[in-house]
């Protein structure tokens, strides 16, 4: 057997300590810690179930839900301002306002005043509504799977076929009775797991939070 020389054991025992570090980096990423969400003024939403059980064949159905209440609201009040939100198409991973004047907007036609528009914010970061004008000009009908537009909630990857949140983007919206919110998607799969690799992971749960400004204001600071 070779005896080893002084310098080569100095070699091994310096490649054997960026081994250990890189393995447990490696491990620390695999296994990341979930984002903390509860900030004290955000509502949040823990695996809302959506039309589980469909496919991509049977379709999806669309469900709509409050930000006041905090729950899914009867497709029968879909013309009125009881709903804020709705999950639609794929997945119901494409969510939606409601809009009466939006003719991409499942409440086109009735009373919701609702919109929305992606900033590259953190969640934490996005202290301010824009203005009307902004909404306008740089808002969208609906927000999910982004093919590189900037407006999207997830990257889909068309090798796993596993959709993956994009970080540091939030939503800004007008409620469909006119307040200003903002809304952070976590994720679609249940439990919200920090990284998804099966692509039979139960979907769609949705995981998010968000903040209602209830005084009429701009103001959507929620960091204590």
């Amino acid at each position: 057997m070779m005896k080893l020389t002084s310098t080569y054991k100095l070699h091994y025992q310096i490649l054997f300590i960026v081994f250990a570090a890189v393995t447990t980096f490696s491990s620390c990423t695999k296994e990341q810690v979930k984002p903390q969400l509860e900030d004290g003024s955000s509502t949040v939403v823990n695996d809302l179930p959506g039309d589980v059980g469909s496919t991509i064949n049977t379709g999806f159905k669309t469900f709509y839900f409050s930000l006041l209440t905090n729950a899914k609201v009867d497709t029968s009040a879909k013309k009125t301002t009881s709903w804020d939100l709705s999950f639609a198409r794929e997945y119901n991973s494409y969510v939606g306002i409601n809009s009466g004047t939006n003719e991409g907007s499942y409440g086109f036609g009735g009373t919701g005043r609702g919109a929305i528009m992606a900033v590259s914010q953190a969640y934490d970061q996005v202290k301010e509504a824009p203005s009307d004008a902004d909404f306008v000009g740089k808002g969208v009908t609906s927000v999910g799977w982004d093919p590189g537009s900037g407006s999207g909630w997830y990257f889909y990857d068309l090798k796993t076929h596993i959709a993956v949140p994009i970080k540091g983007r939030t939503f800004v919206l007008r409620t469909a009775d006119g307040k200003y919110a903002k809304l952070e998607l976590v994720s679609m799969y249940k439990g919200a797991p920090a990284v998804v690799t099966d692509l039979n992971w139960p979907s769609p749960y949705f995981t998010f939070r968000y903040y209602v400004q209830q005084d009429g204001s701009r103001n959507l600071s929620t960091k204590n």
